[in-house]
């Protein structure tokens, strides 16, 4: 257990997790704490010491989903890993779940902790957060890496029936009110049904899938995850409307899964290279939607190499 620091510090440490990697007998702790940013509580996730590296989650995940990350990039960087607005164990608004209030909350984050130069990892809507983030504050960012999403303009650009069958949820969680009403009934269930269709070895799923529902069961968090979809459809157009010339000024890396709709609907790097003129990027083979929790060491692998390059 780590005391909780004085009240006086802008954030403050709560426990810590261990996780056991089979990597041997080694365990691994995780820190876990909050932070006051942007009128908001943040929870996160926590681990390591070196250069600072931010890990963004995407939905319906928490920063939970770094658990397999953390300890392998720790000894490379001091990694935190927040859980977004209205998700996780962070506060739950009624709104600003638009890119650039989310960035702004992540901004606030990292001026809080006194960290700067971050290299920044989003994946999926974490992917986003990335994006708005870099396009509004222009090489404030080391480099950032693009885990399985690719601009949302340019999916509604290239839309096919295909990828519609991937992408349903889009449609049904932008829906006013109603998928709040209809998931309560059975969260877990629905969970489950979005992990399966997503993981290429939906086994993945069984670790995780409690520890979800648990945080998907909170007051206020099937709202906060949904509203991510409704911003998709009503403020971001008009976001991506102001930077349509706009460019990346740092390196991008893009990873992503070969057997996930992204990778297998989309040319990843095409879709990148307009925006980002400093792009890498891979598929990872026997790997869906969910990088971070399927090919962890893959993933880190080539996170640690992008940092060096």
């Amino acid at each position: 257990m780590i005391e909780q620091r004085a009240s006086a510090m802008p954030h403050q440490l709560l426990h810590a997790e261990n996780h056991d990697l089979n990597r041997g007998a080694c365990m691994i702790e995780i820190e876990r704490g909050t932070v006051k940013a942007n009128g908001l509580t943040l929870h996160y996730r926590a681990s390591g010491q070196g250069p600072p590296m931010v890990l963004l989650h995407g939905w319906p995940q928490t920063s939970y989903s770094w658990r397999k990350m953390l300890p392998l990039l720790a000894p490379h960087y001091r990694c935190i890993a927040p859980d977004l607005r209205g998700l996780g164990d962070s506060d739950k608004p009624l709104g600003g779940y638009d890119m650039r209030t989310v960035a702004n909350d992540i901004h606030a984050m990292c001026d809080a902790m006194g960290i700067e130069n971050v290299y920044m990892v989003g994946a999926d809507w974490g992917g986003l957060v990335t994006r708005r983030y870099a396009l509004d504050r222009p090489g404030v960012l080391d480099r950032l890496c693009i885990v399985d999403i690719v601009p949302h303009d340019q999916i509604f650009a290239n839309f096919t029936p295909a990828y519609a069958r991937a992408a349903w949820h889009y449609f049904f969680n932008a829906v006013p009110d109603m998928p709040e009403k209809l998931v309560a009934h059975d969260i877990k269930l629905f969970l489950q049904a979005m992990f399966q269709s997503k993981y290429c070895n939906p086994a993945h799923m069984n670790e995780a899938i409690d520890e979800y529902a648990r945080a998907y069961s909170q007051p206020g968090a099937l709202r906060g995850g949904f509203a991510y979809y409704k911003a998709m459809f009503d403020e971001n157009p008009a976001l991506d409307a102001e930077n349509l010339d706009a460019r990346i000024a740092e390196p991008v890396h893009c990873v992503w899964g070969n057997n996930g709709g992204m990778g297998g609907s989309f040319d990843v790097l095409k879709m990148w290279e307009s925006v980002a003129p400093r792009l890498s990027g891979r598929g990872l083979d026997a790997c869906g939607h969910y990088v971070h929790e399927e090919q962890p060491d893959a993933l880190a692998e080539e996170i640690i190499a992008f940092g060096k390059v």
